[in-house]
């Protein structure tokens, strides 16, 4: 059972080994933008990527996550979970490198982007794993709200600049040189994570098989009303908009016949809306319930996916349209997050964190390369707009796992329990 914690939050702003690593996590953040928009514009202005084959690279990239069942269990065991990261973000900075130097060589391949695609999701698995329990280590209970509002501020404030800022790099450098940026954001990070002391508590003597912590991991998430909801919702979530993500950059380049420039621009002023989600997200939560908050950004985040297919007009309505629909989406989905994610940590035994959040993961990161290939299905056989009308339409389903469990009645982390 959880108790209720009575202590006012402490000021993480004030805390230097937080604000290290919240700074090392907001440059990866403004580095993976960069990423997230050159990578598809490699494979379709470049190598002429069909629907399918966009699906199939945004499917790798999270494929991984099926490894989380294992991993977790492995994370679990390990002392050192700062080196994990480190690690992490080196693999990821080497891999991503690979790309302008295959460029400027001219031999770059769609096998080349599909291989980088599949190592940096790997690691981003192994970062994601080990960053559960480095983040208890850093952060006291009652700080979670703030301490995931603040990082998830900084992941939008990325979403702002960071779409913009790479797509005029893509245009002023081509899309495999940009990527340079983000391998060096990832250097970064490496370097201000050896720079923050802390006490990371060793493992407990391991009673059981690998498999069985594996088994533990999913009894953990399955058996527990709290967490088999939000693994229910957000897995559905993500299946939808994957099948909506995967397509959006190539409906803007082709359908909608926008600038990478353009693109990045109408995704930058869109991400403010995550910028306030996050910021609001904790004060919402107290004013209405953070089980309440969570349920209204489960539905702002996929429905105004489905107005994605009515864009037309000039160009100057077409970028206001996708911006104002990314705006609204960006602070729905920080609602969810920022609440779910800080509940999730609240409710999670110490030393289950790596077989919790490694089974969550599988399940829940595992579906979106589902999603991403569904997409990829119905973009080639029914259209790009009306399979983003199915993802925006089909996303809000996932309120109905929180309707029908106890987090709809969770007021704060105080009456959380699994």
């Amino acid at each position: 059972m959880t108790t209720v914690d009575t202590a006012p939050p402490p000021a993480l702003h004030r805390d230097r080994r937080f604000r290290t690593f919240w700074l090392g996590e907001t440059i990866s953040q403004f580095g993976d933008r960069i990423s997230e928009l050159a990578l598809p514009l490699i494979a379709v202005s470049l190598l002429a990527a069909t629907p399918v084959q966009v699906s199939v690279l945004t499917a790798l990239i999270w494929l991984p996550n099926l490894l989380g069942l294992f991993l977790g269990a492995w994370v679990d065991q390990r002392t050192h979970k700062r080196r994990l990261l480190i690690i992490a973000d080196l693999v990821r900075a080497a891999v991503l490198l690979s790309l302008p130097v295959a460029y400027l060589l001219g031999a770059l391949t769609l096998t080349q982007l599909y291989l980088v695609a599949l190592l940096t999701g790997a690691a981003a698995v192994l970062f994601a794993l080990g960053r559960q329990a480095f983040f208890v280590a850093l952060v006291p209970r009652s700080a979670y709200v703030d301490a995931t509002s603040k990082l998830s501020m900084s992941r939008s404030l990325s979403f702002i600049a960071g779409p913009a800022v790479g797509g005029a790099l893509v245009q002023v450098l081509t899309a495999p040189v940009a990527i340079v940026v983000d391998a060096v954001s990832f250097l970064a990070s490496a370097l201000l994570l050896r720079r923050i002391p802390v006490t990371e508590s060793p493992p407990p003597p391991r009673r059981s098989s690998t498999l069985a912590m594996v088994r533990e991991g999913l009894v953990l998430v399955l058996r527990y009303p709290v967490l088999r909801a939000a693994l229910g919702c957000t897995s559905t979530v993500n299946f939808f908009t994957f099948i909506a993500s995967a397509l959006l950059v190539l409906y803007a380049s082709r359908e909608l016949d926008l600038s990478a420039g353009v693109i990045g621009v109408a995704f930058g002023c869109g991400a403010l809306g995550g910028l306030a989600g996050a910021a609001l997200a904790p004060r919402i939560s107290r004013a209405i319930g953070l089980g309440r908050t969570a349920m209204i950004g489960v539905v702002l985040f996929p429905a105004p996916l489905a107005l994605t297919a009515l864009i037309t007009g000039p160009t100057w309505a077409k970028v206001a349209m996708l911006a104002g629909i990314e705006l609204v989406s960006s602070f729905g989905v920080m609602l969810m997050d920022v609440n779910l994610n800080a509940l999730l940590t609240a409710v999670t035994p110490d030393d289950a964190r790596g077989r919790r959040a490694g089974a969550y993961s599988a399940v829940n990161y595992g579906i979106r390369p589902l999603g991403a290939l569904v997409g990829g299905a119905l973009g080639t056989t029914i259209g790009l707009r009306p399979t983003l009308v199915v993802a925006g339409l089909g996303g809000t389903l996932a309120v109905l796992w929180l309707l029908a469990s106890p987090v709809r009645r969770i007021a704060s982390l105080g009456e959380a329990a699994g």
